[in-house]
């Protein structure tokens, strides 16, 4: 079984995928690390050099890849994976996949990502927190549509990242 992690930036996938796959053990792989890996330069150089229309494409290719493997794997997506490319429906048709959504509120996001902005390119300029409110909420509402299509949802507001494990694993057993 491959459990494929997706939501919005600072909604625990790498973290939450370590823990799980720990837990099960199971292999854990981060799509973007292995872009990284597989492109051999870091997922900002791809974005600067190459742009993100090549960025796009190597996930897509990458995704279905990883999609293919026999070994139970928890995949942990980048933020924006399933809304490009078809990327959500090649999830969804895969059968060896199953989908999680980890949803925080808009509120626990702004609050969270406001904090540790500095380490995340897309909002580091972000100067208020009621500025990344908008903007966090502007890219929520584009997203929900291909995240909301995940087979299980996990609300992750005030949760320690034991319990939203202990969650996925009650909803997938």
């Amino acid at each position: 079984m491959i459990i494929v992690l997706l939501g919005y930036m600072g909604s625990g996938k790498s973290s939450v995928g370590r823990i799980l796959a720990e837990k099960l053990s199971y292999n854990l792989i981060d799509l973007d690390d292995y872009i990284i890996e597989k492109e051999n330069t870091s997922v900002s150089e791809i974005f600067k050099t190459k742009g993100e229309v090549y960025f796009r494409k190597k996930e897509t290719e990458y995704l279905k890849e990883l999609l293919q493997l026999e070994d139970n794997t928890v995949l942990a997506l980048g933020g924006g994976t399933p809304c490009f490319a078809g990327n959500m429906e090649a999830i969804l048709a895969s059968d060896k996949a199953v989908s999680v959504y980890l949803k925080g509120s808009l509120q626990f996001l702004s609050k969270k990502l406001f904090v540790k902005k500095a380490k995340r390119p897309l909002i580091a300029h972000i100067e208020t927190e009621a500025l990344m409110t908008e903007f966090i909420g502007k890219h929520l509402f584009e997203r929900s549509q291909f995240y909301n299509q995940a087979e299980i949802h996990v609300v992750t507001d005030n949760k320690k990242k034991i319990e939203i494990v202990e969650d996925i694993i009650l909803e997938l057993f």
